[in-house]
């Protein structure tokens, strides 16, 4: 399973979202690999972002990879 795919699977289970970090510990991936998946997700409409103070937290937003 690609990276990406994993980092889905785990937000679409988050509903409240998730941190890069969080996601980085729960996965046991690296940060700039979480953060590129994140990214390529972003850009395929797939999660939406949302700042609270310097963390941003990433939530599933709907729709297949």
């Amino acid at each position: 399973m690609h990276k990406k795919e994993l980092v889905a699977r785990l937000l679409r289970k988050s509903p409240e979202g998730l941190t890069t970090v969080e996601i980085s510990r729960e996965l046991g991936l690296a940060r700039n690999t979480v953060s590129v998946a994140l990214a390529e997700l972003f850009g395929a409409g797939l999660i939406r972002i949302r700042p609270v103070g310097i963390a941003k937290l990433h939530y599933w937003k709907g729709g297949k990879i």
